[in-house]
């Protein structure tokens, strides 16, 4: 399954957006998928909305809190990526707290992730030290546990890089989630040794929303990450929403292309 994640990255620089499920409600967020794939979106990054999202800015908590206050559950999300699968082939991975997971009951939730049909999962809050609650369950169902690496791994990035599974999401800089006007962290110098440790791909996220930025991540990376940016034209458009979206992505995939 992990296989199908590779296929984002196959000869190309991948455009993954984040997109929260259920912001403004689900069968909108069907559509702004299908926008996103239509208009070049190579891997899909699909949030599980939660009451207490400890990486994410003001944009991001927003759109759990539209969410989760229009009755989103992690069921809902099940039933939403399973119609999503009807016709969407390109990779999709969630995007949750392990809290979600673990109260669900982590093997049900990862053999549910494998039946639906979703790749991977990226958990930002599961420290490196403890991913070892979720790895075996996540090996025993082809889902990839998908590593972050952030500046501040620094001694661990070859550890990490190691041992990772899918991709690797690369964290611009400190701090939540959130548009940046210029990023700073000497990313070429982490992106060396992931290279030095590991065939697997690196994309870039936080801070991401211009098309010059995604070209300069991309190009030092194998992908650009996007979240906020997306949300806010959600948070604008509401309903009409995907048309927006898709316009969005193509510009983005245009740019790293």
């Amino acid at each position: 399954m992990s296989n199908m994640i590779a296929k984002a990255f196959e000869n190309k620089k991948a455009f993954i957006p984040f997109i929260t499920c259920g912001d403004p409600d689900l069968e909108t967020t069907a559509k702004i998928v299908r926008a996103a794939v239509e208009n070049g979106a190579d891997l899909i990054e699909l949030g599980i909305p939660f009451s207490d999202p400890t990486a994410e800015g003001p944009v991001i908590q927003g759109a759990n809190i539209r969410a989760l206050s229009g009755g989103v559950t992690t069921d809902k999300v099940f039933s939403l990526v399973k119609e999503l699968r009807t016709d969407v082939t390109v990779p999709m991975v969630f995007m949750t707290y392990a809290n979600v997971v673990f109260s669900y009951g982590a093997e049900k939730f990862i053999s549910i992730c494998r039946d639906i049909g979703i790749n991977g999962l990226i958990l930002p809050d599961l420290p490196y030290e403890e991913k070892d609650e979720f790895l075996p369950i996540c090996k025993k169902y082809g889902v990839a546990l998908i590593s972050l690496i952030a500046p501040t791994s620094e001694n661990r990035i070859a550890m990490i890089a190691k041992e990772a599974e899918g991709f690797i999401y690369l964290v611009s800089s400190l701090g939540v989630t959130g548009m940046r006007t210029e990023i700073n962290t000497d990313l070429k110098s982490i992106v060396d040794v992931i290279r030095q440790n590991t065939v697997i791909p690196c994309a870039i996220g936080f801070g991401i929303s211009t098309p010059e930025q995604a070209k300069k991540m991309a190009d030092l990376s194998d992908g650009a990450i996007v979240g906020s940016a997306i949300i806010r034209i959600i948070e604008q458009y509401g309903k009409d929403a995907p048309q927006y979206v898709g316009e969005y992505v193509k510009k983005m995939k245009e740019a790293i292309s």
